[in-house]
């Protein structure tokens, strides 16, 4: 979606300015957000990039206007209520109220190590399936302007750039966060000359690399 969270190459938002010896977290609540959005997250409900989704879709002053882990929260509990596992009145309650619907799975303190250091693999097998590009190729992305989620940056659709290499055959975003577990895609490093996608503010010799599924792409 062409949402507030798509901030690639837009001006008007002031320097970056690091913190110096920046702590992992700046609160404790923050430590709880990451918690447990990761524990709901095992209970497998909901994708990866349904969650993501869940981040990105929504209002822009909303967004533009709350820490990185308030969004993180404000996503976990429209997931929650969504999927059936809290109403909108027990997380005014703070409280259980209704019988709701029960996880699909628990992720408990002693397995916490083994399933960060796992991750969410999203490899998938294509079987018969080749891929539709080879390094070296040229391709155009697509003009792609999706009201839902897509991975493809808004400054870098409609522009021509070569296939750097081929990653695999991957969940594919855009309908894994609508909830279809089983979509994947090829996908392709390319790689853009910077004057492609910033005109005359691209510096010579500067390039950018992006990781784009199959979809995204056209031969030129």
């Amino acid at each position: 979606m062409n949402g507030p969270q798509d901030l690639g190459g837009r001006d008007g938002f002031g320097p970056v300015a690091p913190e110096q010896d920046e702590p992992l977290f700046h609160a404790d609540w923050e430590k709880r957000a990451m918690a447990v959005t990761l524990a709901a997250g095992a209970m497998g409900h909901w994708t990866l990039d349904e969650s993501r989704h869940a981040r990105e879709d929504r209002d822009p002053v909303e967004y533009l206007s709350s820490s990185y882990y308030k969004i993180w929260i404000m996503a976990l509990e429209r997931l929650l209520i969504r999927h059936g596992l809290v109403t909108q009145d027990e997380l005014a309650a703070g409280k259980p109220l209704h019988e709701t619907a029960p996880p699909n799975r628990v992720l408990k303190a002693d397995m916490v190590a083994a399933a960060l250091a796992k991750g969410g693999p999203v490899d998938r097998d294509p079987g018969d399936r080749k891929p539709a590009f080879a390094v070296g190729d040229r391709v155009r992305t697509r003009n792609l302007q999706p009201t839902g989620h897509v991975r493809l940056p808004s400054y870098a659709r409609d522009k021509v750039g070569t296939v750097e290499a081929v990653q695999g055959y991957h969940a594919f975003p855009d309908k894994s966060a609508l909830g279809d577990r089983s979509a994947a895609e090829w996908i392709y490093t390319v790689t853009f000359d910077a004057k492609t996608l910033w005109g005359d503010r691209g510096r010579d010799g500067d390039a950018v690399s992006i990781d784009a599924w199959e979809p995204y792409l056209d031969h030129v």
